[in-house]
């Protein structure tokens, strides 16, 4: 029988999660979900229906939810994101998405070998038994250019310096916040990213998990 992988990776704004989270999924053909997408797709309908929105909205539209949604380019904007750290502060908003993770997470499509999912809560709630459990990190400095690097493909005025302050605004809010704040769990494997390429660290990250599948 094959053994079902559930992978739980969580880490700060811009730490290289989600490239890695998409390498790992790849590799093991697991079903990789964005958690943090998850709150910009809900911020992004905060915009689109504001008289409309409520939590009926966000239950409908999270029920229908299919994975790809999430890789839109224009939920990586700055107000959306904006409105995506106040909507991950509502308790109603955190039960709703917290259902749909969980369910993607324990409950992946026939077709996958297992689940891989990332964002701020996954390690410490969402897949407290996750068979892999890592946090990811990068130096502020480090992460701000690679979201620059990214943002600008979409915004050619945007500024490095307010790129690196909303990083810093990001970090403050996600490790401060009352409800499910992101910090490392004990049993978390530790990756730093900062001098890392993306292939040295995708090959350090899939040494860790071959050693344990191959027991």
């Amino acid at each position: 029988m094959k053994k079902i992988i559930q992978v739980a990776i969580d880490s700060p704004a811009a730490a290289g999660a989600g490239t890695q989270a998409k390498l790992i999924a790849e590799h093991y053909n697991l079903l990789y979900l964005d958690t943090g997408k998850i709150y910009r797709y809900i911020g992004n309908l905060k915009i689109k229906y504001k008289k409309k929105f409520n939590y009926s909205l966000v239950r409908q539209k999270i029920k229908n939810l299919n994975v790809h949604d999430l890789q839109k380019k224009n939920l990586l904007k700055d107000n959306i994101a904006t409105q995506a750290s106040i909507i991950a502060k509502d308790k109603n908003i955190r039960k709703i998405v917290h259902k749909f993770q969980i369910e993607c997470a324990y409950n992946p499509p026939k077709n996958f070998h297992g689940s891989i999912l990332d964002g701020r809560d996954i390690t410490s709630v969402i897949m407290k038994n996750a068979m892999f459990k890592f946090f990811i990190t990068a130096n502020v400095k480090t992460r701000a250019i690679r979201r620059f690097k990214e943002l600008k493909s979409i915004n050619k005025n945007i500024k490095f310096l307010d790129v690196l302050k909303s990083i810093k605004k990001r970090d403050k809010s996600d490790y401060s916040r009352a409800i499910s704040p992101l910090r490392k769990t004990k049993d978390s494997i530790l990756i730093n990213t900062t001098n890392l390429t993306k292939r040295s660290c995708f090959l350090k990250i899939k040494k860790i998990m071959d050693k344990k599948l191959h027991r």
